[in-house]
């Protein structure tokens, strides 16, 4: 039987282990999540990437050296009127957001961006079912 707390004991260690701003970033940064959406599903893909779901992914929490970076899935087709996205926007798919070690975020856009990319999910989830797959 797998442990359906697992992938928050993994993202618990991991933002225990950076024992630094990125740290302290990652966890406010899932905390917002997690208001936005209680009922989201954390995985942890990747090598150790934690992974933020609901009918598909709606965002990663990658840390660099310099750097915390919260990627939507399918950013491109999120609305964005506070403008956060500041990193991968070249794509026709993903966004980004870049938190460097003095950056702030407007907690309820952030919080916006979660709820637009979940709602997103669910119309492209919902738009897929009951399709027939090719052979």
């Amino acid at each position: 039987m797998a442990d359906e707390n697992a992938p928050a004991r993994q993202i618990d260690a991991r933002i225990a282990e950076l024992d630094d701003w990125r740290g302290e970033t990652l966890a406010r940064m899932r905390a917002l999540i997690h208001e936005a959406l209680p009922d989201i599903v954390e995985t942890v893909k990747w090598g150790g990437v934690p992974v933020w779901e609901r009918n598909g992914i709606i965002c990663t929490g990658e840390t660099y050296k310099d750097k915390v970076k919260l990627t939507f899935a399918k950013g491109a087709s999120v609305d964005d009127p506070a403008g956060l996205f500041n990193a991968s926007l070249d794509g026709n798919a993903r966004r980004a957001i870049d938190l460097f070690r003095d950056s702030g975020i407007d907690a309820m856009a952030f919080k916006s961006l979660i709820i637009a990319a979940a709602a997103l999910n669910k119309t492209k989830a919902r738009a897929t079912k009951g399709r027939v797959a090719p052979d």
